[in-house]
């Protein structure tokens, strides 16, 4: 599909657009375990687009499970090399060819321009293949040792990986979190915001389509102090990725402590200053920049250019 489009075909393919609003567990979209949904809005307009299935520490504890269960099998975990890099590959090329559908899907339930969200797409496609390319191409290593020693550096699966993901740039972040850890073998849990969980839900069902085994990649929107917590508690999550703000990143690293003191990786928050110097020979060009910096994605950057 051309992505030159005009407005009025943008307003066309919005309106044909259906939305996925259950929980994606265990190879089947299902309702949340109690039932409840919560409103995700269209921040442009104050529409509700849909009612999403709001998921609670019942649906984390049978998607752990579930997750768990799947990397002991191995169907994904000790799958060749070869054969892991064509399913996230296939992925990939899925998300090239719902590329326009995805990225309003994120304008829809975000509120970014059009133009910017098919450049998050750009990057999510990518990330992804970056990273499925990586698989087969990244060596262990043989450490220097007498001749009495043999020291091996080895690449494996750490186990369960939960993902939790802002809305600022839904699915280029869910690419960030999911694709190195899809792509090391890992079962993945993804936790996308409740301000915009539909390109999660949407990619679920292409990497079902793609191939993923069941259980290995799974979707639970829901809010951060509910499902979010329960997922960072769990004593069968195995590492934490997280992007957001630096209260919660230090709420999520107290919760790793409280279990299993699972690894936690972090991004949270940023104070990122322009420097201009005094020899500096455009202002003018350094004031289209300073703008671009404070303003691209409405500001909702965590690297945002906000001192000058």
């Amino acid at each position: 599909m051309s992505t030159d489009l005009t407005h009025a075909d943008w307003q066309r393919l919005a309106g044909d657009l259906t939305f996925e609003t259950r929980a994606f567990v265990d190879d089947a979209f299902v309702a949340a375990v109690s039932g409840e949904t919560f409103a995700t809005v269209n921040p442009a307009t104050g529409e509700t687009l849909a009612e999403v299935a709001s998921c609670d520490a019942a649906d984390a504890e049978v998607a752990v499970a579930h997750a768990r269960r799947a990397f002991a099998e191995g169907g994904w975990s000790r799958r060749a090399p070869g054969e892991r890099k064509a399913v996230l590959l296939r992925l990939a090329a899925l998300m090239e060819q719902h590329k326009n559908e995805l990225a309003l899907l994120d304008t829809l339930d975000m509120g970014k321009p059009i133009a910017s969200s098919l450049g998050d797409m750009a990057g999510a496609i990518g990330c992804l293949r970056h990273h499925a390319e990586s698989i087969d191409k990244l060596y262990g290593e043989v450490a220097p040792t007498g001749e009495d020693a043999l020291g091996l550096v080895l690449r494996e699966p750490l186990g369960v990986v939960a993902s939790i993901v802002p809305w600022n740039f839904p699915l280029m972040m869910t690419a960030w979190k999911i694709a190195p850890a899809l792509a090391a073998g890992n079962s993945v849990i993804l936790k996308p915001s409740e301000k915009s969980p539909l390109s999660a839900l949407r990619l679920a069902q292409l990497a079902k389509e793609a191939g993923l085994p069941r259980g290995v990649f799974q979707v639970l929107p829901g809010f951060g102090h509910t499902v979010g917590k329960a997922l960072a508690l769990s004593m069968d999550v195995d590492c934490l990725a997280f992007t957001g703000s630096t209260a919660v990143g230090k709420q999520l690293m107290q919760y790793a402590g409280q279990s299993n003191l699972k690894r936690v990786y972090l991004e949270c928050g940023g104070k990122s200053p322009n420097l201009v110097f005094a020899d500096c020979k455009d202002l003018d060009a350094v004031a289209r920049h300073a703008a671009e910096a404070i303003f691209h994605n409405q500001g909702e950057v965590c690297i945002a250019g906000s001192r000058l």
